[in-house]
């Protein structure tokens, strides 16, 4: 299932009002969120507003188009844009996305699990 990062900047003087309105998300936003089929969304906000987000969704193209022509989360869209530096367009839709690098549970899986054999071996290398 893809993985998808973005990164926002949040206007530093709006930050405790992005803060406000995320605690929570409204209820029918998050209903459209997960009805577009994002799902383990986490957004981190650093102290100078720069935003990172991430979910994993089957279709990020499908989830894309289905929050593009929902009312609900245009209207949410519209009222959050004024929160970013430096966007043209939604933010869900003109965020920058990031390149993922590196994600420890395909790189386990591709390394055959050894690291978890390693976890199985006291101090002298001999299996526990």
């Amino acid at each position: 299932m893809p993985r998808i990062a973005f990164q926002l900047q949040v206007r530093p003087e709006l930050l405790d009002e992005y803060l406000e309105l995320h605690s929570p998300v409204r209820p029918e936003m998050l209903a459209e969120i997960a009805a577009a089929g994002r799902r383990d969304y986490s957004l981190f906000l650093g102290p100078s507003g720069v935003l990172f987000g991430c979910y994993a969704t089957d279709d990020d193209a499908a989830a894309q188009a289905y929050l593009a022509a929902s009312e609900t989360a245009s209207r949410w869209e519209a009222e959050m844009s004024r929160f970013f530096v430096g966007l043209d367009g939604r933010p869900d839709q003109a965020a920058t996305p990031l390149t993922e690098v590196f994600h420890l549970e395909d790189q386990l899986a591709a390394a055959g699990g050894a690291a978890s054999d390693r976890d199985d071996t006291d101090s002298e290398g001999s299996a526990a």
